[in-house]
């Protein structure tokens, strides 16, 4: 094998390590070792600069760790890294070396050669600054000591060809980063939220669907799922839902049309169930790339406050955080007291605690910030 072949070899590897590592951030681990071992050198560091002077080190050989006492003297040299500032002028995504930063008296006086560089025994550099994202700037820094002499043409070169698949992969891996906070907030609201919601094609088959739809789906609720299909028990009142996600898959579509998307669906003896269907468009991320409908149901004998979250919000007394619960389902005050038992001076006499943590002034008042407290998220008992 030439060494022209296994010098192409090994870049070519390391570019597919970059792009492995902005799906798995862990895979950043070790891969400032392979950087400064593909141009013969000791050391090499990878870092964003933000704008507003902070310094956040994503990946650096382990000779340029420093222990904890050094932490703020190393904060800030990094701070003040003179290659860093002088690569800015001279170019964004411009491979540079030492030689084209600073002249020799400047290395004789500078205390970020004296005092930084000695320490860590870096002398040369070659890398470059590029663009990091939200306004910051990445920096990959690749260093010998001075006995090893300077990088030249072919070094530049290898810091050329990897550079912008590095400054991509690192792209890459803020984008997919923003995408998984965004799936991990969608799901944990789903989890949370007291409703069942179902994800629905057009023909009301169910794609995907919360805790609180498998909750729906269990109970009697007029809810059901036959071949995978959402349905009503209601047939009457199923084909207008059909209409309805029909209607709100066709918007996601790009093709709007008038919408008719809620509806009541009545129960015997119960309170009803109330349901929205509205649009959802493709994201064109994993495997929701195609237009569907949300059904969301709400069925208000269903939803609960958390006792736990209620005494934290408004310092109840655990028997105060039971009754105002009771309140915020519905029930009267009188229901309460029988329910639980007690005399109607003592549940009044809970009220007249609630309405006083609360700071309202009347029972409705205190009911509808109760039910629509965040205690209604909170997933504790």
């Amino acid at each position: 094998m030439s060494s022209s072949h296994a010098f192409d070899h090994r870049l070519s590897g390391l570019i597919g390590r970059f792009y492995d590592a902005a799906a798995d951030n862990a895979l950043w681990a070790g891969m400032a070792d392979d950087v400064a071992g593909s141009l013969e050198s000791t050391s090499a560091v990878l870092k964003l600069h933000g704008a507003d002077d902070t310094v956040q080190l994503l990946e650096s050989t382990v000779n340029l760790h420093v222990s904890d006492r050094q932490q703020s003297w190393a904060t800030h040299w990094h701070r003040q890294d003179l290659w860093v500032e002088r690569a800015a002028s001279f170019g964004v995504s411009r491979v540079v070396t030492d030689h084209d930063l600073v002249s020799p008296i400047e290395q004789r006086k500078s205390g970020f050669y004296q005092e930084w560089l000695r320490e860590l025994d870096i002398h040369h550099m070659v890398g470059a600054v590029f663009p990091g994202g939200n306004g910051a700037l990445g920096v990959l820094g690749v260093h010998r000591p001075k006995r090893a002499g300077a990088y030249d043409d072919t070094d530049r070169h290898k810091v050329s060809i990897l550079l912008p698949h590095l400054q991509r992969a690192i792209w890459l891996g803020q984008q997919l980063a923003i995408t998984a906070a965004r799936q991990a907030v969608t799901e944990e609201v789903l989890a949370r939220i007291d409703a069942g919601v179902f994800a629905v094609d057009v023909r009301c088959r169910i794609m995907s669907l919360n805790a609180g739809g498998e909750a729906l789906l269990d109970g009697a609720s007029g809810l059901a799922v036959s071949h995978g299909r959402l349905r009503l028990q209601d047939g009457l009142l199923d084909q207008c839902m059909a209409q309805m996600v029909q209607t709100s898959v066709s918007t996601a579509s790009g093709h709007p049309v008038p919408p008719g998307a809620a509806m009541v669906v009545p129960r015997d003896g119960r309170l009803p169930l109330t349901m929205i269907v509205t649009p959802l468009r493709p994201s064109g991320i994993g495997t929701q790339t195609q237009p569907l409908a949300l059904v969301i149901v709400r069925d208000p004998e269903a939803a609960t406050l958390s006792t736990t979250g209620l005494r934290e919000l408004f310092g109840f007394t655990r028997s105060e955080a039971v009754i105002a619960r009771d309140l915020a389902s519905g029930l009267s005050l009188d229901d309460v007291a029988e329910q639980r038992g007690i005399g109607a001076a003592t549940a009044r006499s809970h009220l007249k605690r609630i309405l006083s943590k609360t700071n309202t002034h009347r029972q409705a008042e205190a009911v509808a910030l109760i039910a629509r407290s965040v205690a209604a998220l909170d997933q504790r008992t």
